[in-house]
């Protein structure tokens, strides 16, 4: 197992915002965590990467090991090793990500100069090359750019070519396509497709699109409110979707057979960490709730084959949307 995450959880001060969360990648695989904006996806991201910190965070229980590490006991100098090195993040937002008064190019280099054993000279050239190979034109010319000079889609080229430079064995992309347009989505979300199968690497793509998951990835893990609620082969999971949380996700993906009317939302919002319900979180926005779902945590229970979800009503399938 290249990434294993067990029973994390995290908190701010008294808050919890993950509670219990578990999923895996191995090498090869690509791995879509899925939910709404809040379910904890991006916490969960920070929290692997050992960037908690930064934002007043801290990993409370649990473990999450990488490659047989344990994260957790290595030290703030160790961790930097690892952090970039051999797993990288690849953002939401690429001008978050990029130094707006240093040449793209020499950004690049940076992150191989940090974890490779190379020269400046070696680093540009491999920079160049892997500008190439994301399928940046002119690379020896963008190379000299600055962030602002260049398109939405090819800054978040830049970004990727910079997670890949110190030559990661898991990359996570947290919604990498999220600013961009439809066809720059598509050329992004393939290109890291083929980068998993060409470097054998493990890809945890964080998404609140189900139509991206059911196009790439190998398995799913649908968060909500910083839990796990479903997981399982991303076959089964639009076969036969056990939780209403997730079966709604899959309500809510445009078909082209659609009549008006047919899109439907989810109602109510997700609560904020420092208001959850108790008992199942999503209760108080599922038309299926029964009295105990008000009181009672669902634990993960087993749906089928590699197949799990946190619900009362596991045993009753949904249908394919």
């Amino acid at each position: 197992m290249l990434l294993s995450v067990e029973n994390l959880q995290v908190q701010f001060g008294r808050l919890q915002a993950l509670a219990g969360v578990s999923f895996s990648v191995n090498r090869g695989e690509v791995l879509g965590l899925v939910g709404e904006s809040g379910s904890g996806k991006s916490l969960s991201a920070m929290a692997v990467m050992g960037l908690l910190p930064l934002s007043g965070g801290r990993v409370s229980g649990g473990s999450i090991h990488f490659d047989g590490t344990d994260l957790g006991s290595l030290s703030p100098k160790a961790y930097r090793k690892i952090r970039g090195g051999k797993v990288a993040l690849v953002t939401q937002n690429p001008m978050t990500s990029l130094d707006p008064v240093v040449r793209v190019g020499q950004q690049i280099d940076q992150a191989a100069l940090l974890h490779l054993p190379v020269d400046r000279t070696e680093a540009k050239a491999r920079t160049l090359a892997l500008m190439d190979r994301l399928r940046i034109p002119n690379a020896e010319m963008v190379y000299t750019l600055y962030p602002h000079q260049l398109s939405g889609g090819l800054r978040q080229r830049i970004v990727i070519a910079m997670a890949l430079a110190g030559e990661p064995d898991l990359l996570i992309a947290d919604e990498p396509t999220t600013a961009l347009d439809v066809t720059v989505q598509a050329q992004i979300i393939q290109l890291l497709i083929e980068l998993v199968q060409e470097r054998d690497l493990g890809l945890v793509l964080i998404t609140h699109d189900m139509g991206v998951v059911a196009r790439t990835c190998d398995r799913v893990a649908v968060m909500y409110c910083g839990r796990i609620v479903e997981t399982g082969p991303v076959e089964a999971i639009f076969a036969s979707p056990r939780h209403p949380y997730t079966r709604a996700l899959i309500g809510c993906i445009p078909r082209h057979d659609m009549a008006p009317g047919d899109l439907v939302g989810i109602p109510g919002v997700v609560p904020s960490v420092a208001a959850m319900p108790s008992g199942c979180r999503f209760h108080p926005r599922c038309a299926q709730a029964v009295s105990r779902c008000f009181t009672e945590v669902p634990p993960l229970s087993a749906a089928g084959d590699n197949h799990a979800s946190a619900c009362f009503l596991t045993d009753q399938p949904g249908e394919a949307s």
